[in-house]
């Protein structure tokens, strides 16, 4: 069982090389950054870490282009996922149907009005969440202009950080490049769902700031308003 396991482990390994150096690189790179926009299952951060783990070994593309090339498939993924949401509405792709997708979807459709910006950069971060927000913000008519603009900054910034996690892996275990790829992509995954709980806890934070205000003009049926604050809302006017 154990050489079985150590054969596949060389094997993918290989396989992993290879394809790491193969004119196919940057092809299969843009690829999945472009559709890990619009369909979360796609392993966009795996290639990329893969191929910044094949930069810093000294192989494969230089890690400058692996970044280009990542923010413009990601930039590319989000304006189809935006045209997607606007021609067809949040229920035309599956991953959004389910449970989890639904409530990514009312979470974005939220607070897209309310904070576009910081939604459109931190959801790509997540990707279940940047998808619901990609299609939200298409489906609910966000400025294209706007979403364009955002898209792109959020692109480069999380094609940087997926190749900074790569080079990171690869210096800590550059001598198995397959282990590499693997710590960086669990490291990645861990970094995204923080991002994701602090994310969500301060759009929590900012519902409850909005509604306090509200809770406190208008007291619940039933609450009397004390006698002293009364007076000062209904002063007699002077005596005649």
């Amino acid at each position: 069982m154990v050489a079985w396991v150590v054969e596949l482990w060389g094997q993918v390994e290989a396989w992993l090389l290879a394809l790491v150096d193969s004119v196919w690189a940057l092809p299969t790179l843009f690829a999945t950054t472009a559709g890990d926009g619009f369909f979360p299952p796609i392993p966009g951060e795996t290639v990329i870490v893969m191929l910044a783990v094949g930069a810093q070994s000294g192989g494969g593309v230089a890690w400058g282009l692996v970044l280009l090339v990542a923010a413009l498939g990601a930039w590319c993924g989000d304006q189809l996922a935006y045209a997607l949401g606007r021609a067809l509405g949040t229920r035309a792709l599956p991953a959004l149907r389910g449970p989890r997708g639904q409530r990514a979807v009312a979470w974005a459709t939220r607070s897209l009005d309310r904070r576009g910006a910081s939604v459109v950069l931190g959801a790509r971060f997540v990707p279940v969440g940047r998808t619901a927000v990609n299609v939200t913000a298409g489906a609910v008519g966000f400025s294209r202009r706007r979403f364009m603009a955002l898209s792109a900054v959020a692109s480069v910034a999380w094609a940087t950080y997926s190749v900074l996690i790569g080079t990171l892996a690869a210096a800590w275990v550059g001598d198995s490049p397959l282990l590499a790829v693997v710590v960086g992509v669990v490291g990645g995954i861990l970094l995204g769902v923080l991002v994701d709980a602090v994310v969500r806890l301060r759009a929590a934070r900012r519902e409850r700031d909005v509604a306090r205000p509200a809770a406190i003009a208008s007291p619940a049926p039933g609450v009397t308003v004390p006698e002293a604050d009364a007076a000062l809302v209904t002063c007699p006017g002077p005596a005649r």
